[in-house]
């Protein structure tokens, strides 16, 4: 993820800390039956030790990934809403078994980074990679933190510029005026594939689909999360 993201540089260009929690046997608890760890008490025990070593702020504490990654931030966001003020997840919705008992105890701000043509994660919901479980749709995981937090049901639309002319394009949606100032934004890679924008074409398109060049997922999410904060 340090490689994939290039969080550390941002991190010390904009002095923030940031944290690579590792999962076991490379799977997070997310909510699709993938491991039975307690991850969500691990990130906790994790958020307490940066609290007390690093002197973090602990109304400025946030989560995202990737595929796996990005589903396990949607757990956190339900199961951890007291110690996480937003989320943002790439190449992921919700599990669908997440979505009936996610019952968050504050309002959370959350960000979805998608492609149109993921072949893993299927903008339209269904099975994760064939055998992975199931999530619920872009459309549905956006209405669901709209629902939560009371944001407005009409976004502010844009089409951002088309300037890597590398076979996608960018459309973004923000619902804003939530509860405690939250919002939830979507990003609509079209044409992009199970990949983190502006990333490393880690796979061949033909396996995992395109990686946007039209949008830093980095930044912007870490634009995202200055925004945002517990009351």
């Amino acid at each position: 993820m340090p490689r994939f993201t290039q969080f550390d540089r941002l991190a010390d260009e904009q002095g923030f800390i940031v944290a690579y929690p590792e999962g076991l046997n490379k799977h997070w608890s997310d909510g699709r039956g993938l491991s039975p760890a307690d991850d969500v008490g691990f990130i906790r025990a994790l958020i307490a030790e940066l609290e007390r070593s690093q002197n973090i702020d602990p109304k400025r504490v946030y989560a995202t990934g990737i595929s796996n990654g990005g589903f396990f931030s949607q757990r956190l966001a339900c199961d951890l809403a007291d110690k996480i003020a937003a989320v943002a997840s790439v190449a992921a919705t919700m599990p669908e078994p997440l979505v009936p008992t996610c019952k968050p105890a504050r309002p959370v701000s959350a960000m979805f980074i998608q492609g149109t043509k993921d072949p893993l994660v299927h903008i339209d919901g269904g099975p994760v990679a064939r055998t992975h479980g199931r999530c619920v749709s872009l459309a549905a995981a956006s209405s669901f933190w709209r629902n939560r937090d009371q944001t407005s049901s009409t976004p502010v639309s844009a089409d951002l510029p088309d300037d890597a002319h590398d076979g996608t394009r960018i459309h973004r949606d923000v619902y804003g005026g939530g509860q405690q100032g939250t919002e939830v934004v979507v990003y609509t890679i079209e044409g992009g594939g199970h990949t983190w924008p502006s990333g490393p074409q880690y796979l061949p398109a033909l396996l995992v689909g395109k990686t946007s060049h039209n949008l830093d997922a980095t930044r912007t999410i870490w634009e995202f999360f200055q925004k945002h904060s517990q009351p």
